[in-house]
């Protein structure tokens, strides 16, 4: 019988019990797709991240699937909590690599910066420039999230998706008593998501956060199995590229989004955009550990 070395950590955060669950598990080849989505089943959090290291490619290998079978790419929560496991295990990820360090996420590779802080690793992970996609109509958005119309007033910023590795639609919401409020209708996300190609909902407001975080957020995307998550990489480095386009931060400064908090999860991603993309960072910490049975 096969065994594999499986972890569970707590992305986004220094703190154990908080930020966003990922479990990773070790493996020395590919699986079959079959047990990749049975793996992700059991474990049942929003995404299970699988790890290799490639001698070929000189790199981390990670691919990452939600229990609802549906393969996640981008530099997110489960690429993060990757490669801060490795890093805590002291895995030497980094070798005969010239350059920046980088992983790959499926088959792309991500630049990263690697510094420690209180004694974890602190990485930062380098998403595409933001891009605008298309606008959608605040009204079928608002009776999706279970909110009026009014309620989407902040600023005049409109519901745009926005895209950097991944697209997600960006939903400006006017104070934090009204994020908390939103009770998304799945049926419909699921819809809208269908229509107009974009896969989760990132609601956020810049009114009542806790100082020292340029926003507060929630993120649902009901369509690849994601009820509500407690920390998002791909959908923050979206809303720092809108937010920059929108003049409301500025380029080469560092600021925070603070998410998580409607599901007691809190989690911190920093973030900071440049003219050649944006760097979505965070911490990890290891809560449990343990062997898969194939």
């Amino acid at each position: 019988m096969k065994k594999l070395n499986y972890y569970v950590l707590d992305v986004f955060t220094d703190q154990k019990y908080k930020g966003n669950q990922l479990s990773v598990v070790y493996t020395d080849d590919e699986l079959e797709l079959s047990q990749y989505h049975a793996i992700s089943r059991e474990f049942g959090y929003s995404e299970t991240s699988f790890v290799n290291y490639s001698t070929t490619e000189n790199a981390l290998k990670v691919r990452s699937f939600t229990p609802a079978e549906f393969e996640v790419v981008g530099a997110g929560h489960n690429l993060l909590g990757a490669v801060c496991l490795a890093l805590l295990k002291d895995w030497d990820i980094f070798k005969n690599q010239d350059g920046p360090p980088s992983v790959i996420i499926k088959d792309t590779r991500i630049p990263l910066l690697v510094t420690e802080h209180g004694g974890l690793p602190y990485v930062a992970m380098k998403q595409q420039p933001a891009r605008i996609i298309t606008e959608l109509p605040a009204g079928l958005v608002a009776k999706a999230i279970g909110l009026d119309l009014k309620d989407l007033e902040l600023n005049n910023w409109k519901v745009n998706v926005v895209e950097t590795e991944v697209a997600h639609l960006m939903v400006p919401v006017k104070d934090l008593n009204t994020l908390q409020r939103a009770a998304p209708d799945k049926a419909l996300l699921k819809q809208l998501s269908a229509k107009f190609q974009f896969e989760g909902f990132y609601l956020f407001t810049t009114n009542g956060q806790d100082a020292g975080y340029i926003a507060e957020t929630r993120f649902f995307n009901p369509g690849i199995g994601i009820d509500e998550d407690p920390a998002t990489g791909t959908a923050a480095g979206p809303l720092a590229g809108y937010l920059e386009k929108l003049g409301h931060i500025k380029q080469g400064q560092d600021y925070r989004i603070l998410q998580g908090t409607a599901v007691k999860h809190p989690s911190s991603i920093h973030i900071k955009v440049e003219e050649d993309g944006i760097w979505v960072s965070g911490s990890s910490v290891i809560v449990m550990e343990g062997i898969i049975y194939l």
